[in-house]
């Protein structure tokens, strides 16, 4: 007989652990692409007259926004957040710079067993 494989609980340290790895992944790939659209894109849309990668760089982001969008509250329902830390994490990836300052925060807290 072949034994049956479970998968670890909604709330367990493994899936916590796996959802936290996959929204710190999210969070880079997002703050990456917002940093490329607002230092590289915009300036060569507005001083080059070049609006291509603004157009490409924005769809990407905000597609790969809304995945970051669902790693983030899927970590956080895991995790039990708080809805406020959950608000400012997911606003926090909309603003260049300071999604790497949220992750690092998160993950910090996260790590220490501390609320968000």
């Amino acid at each position: 007989m072949a034994a049956e494989r479970t998968a670890p609980a909604r709330d367990s340290e493994q899936a916590i652990a796996a959802a936290l790895q996959r929204y710190r992944v999210m969070a880079t790939v997002v703050g990456v692409l917002l940093v490329l659209l607002f230092v590289v894109a915009m300036p060569l849309k507005y001083w080059a007259d070049m609006p291509t990668m603004v157009t490409v760089l924005g769809t990407a982001h905000g597609w790969l926004y809304a995945l970051f969008f669902l790693s983030a509250v899927d970590l956080a329902l895991r995790a039990k957040w708080s809805l406020k830390g959950t608000v400012i994490t997911l606003v926090l990836g909309t603003i260049p710079f300071l999604s790497f300052v949220g992750e690092h925060n998160v993950t910090r807290k996260m790590r220490a067993g501390q609320p968000v």
